[in-house]
């Protein structure tokens, strides 16, 4: 008995102001296309079962084209794999937190697709000797994790966190109130246990696993890229397991828009002339370039009037060649004295601000350079607000 996992399609996600000529946003259309990519992929597996382990939408409220290209490509599945059982749990994205509001997950019933979206639900297939454990992310309801034992075997498929693996940098919205026991997953009670939430695929347990998204939309984009780069994967995937084998395999998906994080720059020293013909330099060894691509530079220990001085006529022809070229300059760190008088490196609250709100993706159409003076303004305001009153900078009660 053979199953797939798949999970954070994350349909209707916007990112970038580049549309097609039909008038969608291009990342929209790309996540859309990765997720049809999926869908073939596990009609030719062909399984038994298929778990799609939360986060199907990126809001709560779709797009009309989302909900409608989600219920086209269910609806082929469904069609192409008609005694394959499917089952769905509600990730954090899509679920609405108000009781009086209905997810909008429960479409998929009408194409004989189990969802649990409000609740846990322990499905039974007796015929099949099998039951599966469907939780969505939800975080006030007492939960059973045990397994059927009356089935020979079982399955269990949340959208829920490991304490650990979880990146730092990712923004509010992508915190899961649920978490999955420890004993739950070093356990080895369930055939297997698919996972959703975490971008990236991971062992988690002895037969645990995220399966990590199709496409690239979380906030920490370039976190994900670094973590596939160090695990070796050859990008976003679905997994296929064989129940009664244990065997397993990573299918990856076509690449429908490569990320490339380039080899970072260091400033130290340089005029603008000098970092312009660097920054050139590593663009050049690119291969292919990059047209069409999404590409990060990091140049490090560059001065503001350095960055000012650059050559920005071509820094806008890379990010008109790109899908989108950001070029993300870090300040020099500042030598500062530490409390106890010993000389030390430590960045000021506002170089902190200024890093932090260089280095974030930014999922609209925000000045990035207007967004870091407006907080700089605002620490500004709020040190000399403290200082009226007598408090101290927010910097020094830190």
């Amino acid at each position: 008995m053979r199953l797939v996992h798949l999970s954070d399609l994350h349909l209707g996600f916007r990112q970038f102001q580049r549309t097609t000529p039909a008038g969608i946003n291009q990342r929209e259309a790309d996540v859309a296309k990765s997720f049809s990519h999926a869908i073939e992929k596990v009609i030719a597996l062909r399984p038994e079962i298929v778990l799609v382990a939360g986060d199907i939408f990126h809001t709560v409220r779709p797009t009309n084209p989302a909900i409608l290209h989600a219920f086209a490509q269910f609806s082929r599945l469904v069609r192409e794999l008609p005694e394959t059982i499917v089952v769905m749990a509600a990730g954090n994205h899509e679920l609405p937190r108000s009781s009086e509001s209905t997810c909008i997950l429960r479409l998929f019933s009408q194409l004989g697709i189990h969802v649990a979206d409000h609740s846990m639900r322990r499905l039974q297939f007796p015929e099949r000797k099998l039951s599966i454990l469907a939780i969505p992310e939800i975080d006030n309801q007492p939960l059973d994790w045990s397994p059927d034992p009356a089935a020979e075997f079982n399955v269990l498929c949340a959208h829920a966190e490991v304490d650990g693996i979880h990146p730092d940098d990712r923004g509010p919205d992508e915190v899961a109130a649920l978490k999955v026991p420890a004993a739950v997953l070093e356990g080895s009670a369930w055939n297997y246990i698919g996972l959703g939430h975490y971008h990236v695929y991971r062992r988690v347990g002895p037969n645990a696993y995220y399966s990590g998204a199709t496409d690239y939309t979380s906030t920490s984009i370039w976190n994900e890229v670094a973590t596939q780069k160090a695990q070796k994967l050859p990008g976003k995937g679905i997994i296929e397991r064989d129940l009664v084998t244990g065997k397993q395999t990573f299918h990856p998906l076509p690449v429908v828009r490569e990320f490339v994080d380039l080899t970072p720059v260091e400033g130290r020293g340089l005029a603008a002339a000098d970092l312009d013909a660097a920054i050139a330099a590593v663009v050049s060894r690119l291969p292919g370039g990059v047209d069409g691509k999404v590409v990060r530079l990091v140049a490090r220990d560059v001065a503001r009037h350095v960055t000012r001085e650059l050559d920005h006529k071509a820094l806008r022809e890379l990010q008109r060649r790109a899908l989108q070229f950001h070029l993300d300059t870090r300040r020099p760190e500042i030598i500062r004295s530490d409390r106890s008088g010993a000389p030390g490196r430590r960045p000021s609250l506002a170089d902190t601000l200024r890093e932090s709100l260089r280095s974030r993706v930014l999922t609209g159409d925000v000045d990035r350079e207007a967004l870091i003076a407006l907080g700089l303004k605002y620490l500004a305001d709020a040190e000399q607000v403290s200082a009226l009153a007598g408090q101290g900078t927010p910097e020094e009660e830190s």
